[in-house]
């Protein structure tokens, strides 16, 4: 028995070492926000003094406006390809929120659902909007469901995509997603020996093991996503900031019966970090709540079916398109 022991420890130890290795061998330092801003902002990008922080917004096209908000990890870059679709018809708003992106870190810490929430609210008064349609994914799901249930009376549709909320008594054991890379992160970042190593070892094969799970279709993964990804956590503060907000979390309420504005609820059916039957809780807690659930897609159909989904969206909003819109065209040959 005590070989047994001495064995499972030695593999342990064995394990143990190659991991911090991998990690040493991978230090990479931060990236400056002006190199970062050159490479990732563009033409429809600002930075809007909100609560004291320099926030990165995007604004596109006319008309009502749509707040457009990330996940966890993410950036404003997931909306890329909603944007080009929806902004000839509304005028889009994506944003980095603090400790994401161009963003950067926010010295007061503010990274819980409702400290988004406040700030996205923050970033439409500063464009002096009252009423707008707000849709997020993931995280963002909570922070569009927050500030939906806060006032509602300024939000005019809500659009929850694979999105996290709190999980109720009732059904407690069933509330917790499957088993996921974050939550594994998670805990390393509540150790001080790896989250001092997280700070400047940040494997980039990490990130494309994060897009294996949030895409259905691997073949959909594309190597700039994945530089992006890799790039945006290592700007200035970022890593920090997301060991302080994953080690740090808020709790948040949600009240259901102040929802009254139309809902829509889009979902993976193979998503792996929020499943399926979290949605279905979600559509029966919300009155008159929309639930369309995508087959072959994961966590991100917004972004691994923008086509499909953007077209949901935008039937929801009342624009009818021909099926044949997003199509691309189709020519007859005769040669053999």
């Amino acid at each position: 028995m005590k070989k047994i022991l001495k064995i499972i420890f030695r593999i342990f130890l064995i394990l143990t070492l190659l991991v911090i290795l991998i990690l040493i061998g991978s230090y990479r330092k931060d990236i400056s926000p002006e190199i970062l801003v050159e490479k990732y902002a563009d033409q429809n990008s600002f930075f809007l003094k909100v609560n004291g922080l320099n926030v990165h917004v995007k604004i596109k096209g006319e008309g009502e406006p749509i707040f457009l908000i990330h996940g966890s990890f993410s950036s404003l870059h997931t909306w890329e390809a909603w944007e080009k679709e929806l902004s000839p018809y509304f005028m889009t708003i994506s944003m980095d929120l603090p400790g994401h992106g161009l963003t950067g870190p926010d010295p007061g810490k503010g990274y819980g659902i409702s400290d988004y929430s406040a700030l996205v609210f923050g970033i439409a008064d500063q464009l002096d909007l009252d009423e707008f349609h707000v849709a997020g994914n993931s995280m963002g799901g909570g922070v569009a469901l927050k500030m939906a249930s806060d006032h509602p009376e300024r939000i005019l549709s809500l659009n929850l995509i694979d999105a996290s909320f709190p999980a109720k008594q009732r059904n407690s054991g069933s509330q917790k997603p499957s088993g996921n890379l974050i939550s594994s992160i998670t805990k390393l970042a509540q150790n001080p020996i790896f989250s001092n190593l997280l700070l400047k070892c940040t494997p980039k094969f990490i990130f494309r093991m994060n897009m294996e799970q949030v895409f259905f279709d691997q073949a959909k993964i594309k190597e700039e996503s994945v530089t992006r990804y890799y790039e945006l956590i290592r700007r200035e503060g970022n890593r920090q900031a997301t060991i302080d907000r994953l080690t740090t979390r808020k709790s948040y309420e949600i009240d259901f019966k102040r929802l009254k504005m139309p809902v829509l609820i889009m979902w993976g059916e193979e998503d792996r970090w929020i499943p399926l039957e979290r949605g279905k809780q979600l559509a029966a807690d919300i009155p008159g709540a929309k639930l369309k659930v995508f087959e072959r897609a994961g966590h991100v159909p917004m972004e691994e079916i923008p086509t499909e989904t953007v077209r949901e969206y935008l039937s929801f909003l009342g624009i009818q398109l021909d099926m044949d819109y997003f199509s691309a065209p189709k020519y007859l040959s005769y040669v053999p």
